[in-house]
């Protein structure tokens, strides 16, 4: 084998491999934007829904809650613990530090009796100085109709400081409240609420939490620019290997013929039909004398 075809073969299998990552990575992309765009869906569409009573999408304080429900509205009468509201650290709101303020609801009617729903009610700013303590509005007294949206309980994160958390997870806000909260006993929601609207309004109101993102992101561009990188690949290097092959034929046929070899003549020259040896070239002709060189003689013949 000729060192044209193993380059050859070597290229064929670096555009393989290269095209195999490249459409992997597409794949990947792609299935980022199919799952992106199936949260979009969920959200167009369960957003500005009509509210529906929290047992209905909820029937059992236990009862975890469907994808397809998540930001969905619902009504639930109840009294907030304010005893037992617990910050939320490390999210800020359009660029604004602050903190998400979580109140659980004492559910009444609507719900299950006796069940804790953990509402965001809004954010509120840190000031200039984050050191300082935050001055929570306090909720509407006595019994109140919230309507929430709906969400998904997260996942516990690390520790914060006391009456502060990192994540919404409703065991974990439950777990961080002061100490002396009436939550002994009650049956937290395995969701927890992001506060739209409250009857009777409170006396001051938080900052109203923004409405989620809808944009696609670039996830399907860059599935199409991976395939397209896949495809130039493959292209690229057979084009080179397919060079390479050429050089190999072409060097082939350039090989001088051995006169020894079957077929050749006694004196050494080719056989009857074999591609004749390029001639050499005619010696250049001496040129002749130069406009310079005459122009000296006819002056040294007037000197003369």
């Amino acid at each position: 084998m000729s060192a044209h075809v193993r380059r050859a073969l070597a290229l064929v299998l670096v555009a393989l491999v290269v095209a195999t990552g490249c459409a992997f990575a597409g794949r990947w992309q792609w299935n980022r934007h199919v799952a992106r765009d199936a949260l979009i869906q969920v959200v167009e569409r369960n957003y500005a829904a009509e509210p529906v009573p929290l047992d209905e999408v909820l029937p059992a304080a236990g009862a975890a809650l469907a994808t397809d429900d998540v930001w969905r509205r619902a009504v639930v009468t109840g009294r907030y613990l304010p005893e037992a509201t617990v910050l939320l650290r490390n999210r800020p709101v359009e660029s604004t530090p602050g903190y998400h303020v979580l109140v659980p609801l004492l559910v009444e009617e609507g719900g299950e009796p006796g069940g804790v729903l953990v509402v965001n009610r809004g954010f509120v700013g840190m000031g200039t100085d984050g050191s300082a303590a935050v001055d929570v509005p306090a909720p509407p007294p006595g019994t109140v109709e919230v309507t929430v949206r709906l969400r998904l309980d997260e996942p516990r994160a690390r520790a914060a400081a006391a009456g502060q958390v990192q994540a919404i997870s409703v065991a974990q806000v439950l777990d961080q409240a002061p100490d002396g909260s009436a939550l002994d006993g009650l049956i937290p929601y395995r969701a927890y609420g992001a506060l739209a609207d409250e009857d009777p309004a409170p006396a001051q109101a938080l900052v109203p939490l923004p409405a989620p993102s809808t944009d696609p992101g670039s996830h399907l561009s860059y599935a199409f620019q991976w395939w397209t990188f896949a495809l130039g690949a493959l292209v690229g290097f057979c084009v080179l290997a397919r060079r390479e092959l050429a050089d190999a034929r072409v060097g082939d046929e350039d090989e001088p013929e051995d006169p020894g070899a079957p077929g050749s003549r006694d004196d050494g020259t080719p056989p009857a039909g074999a591609r004749a040896s390029r001639a050499p070239r005619p010696a250049r002709r001496d040129r002749g004398p130069s406009a310079e060189d005459v122009e000296d003689a006819l002056i040294d013949a007037q000197l003369r």
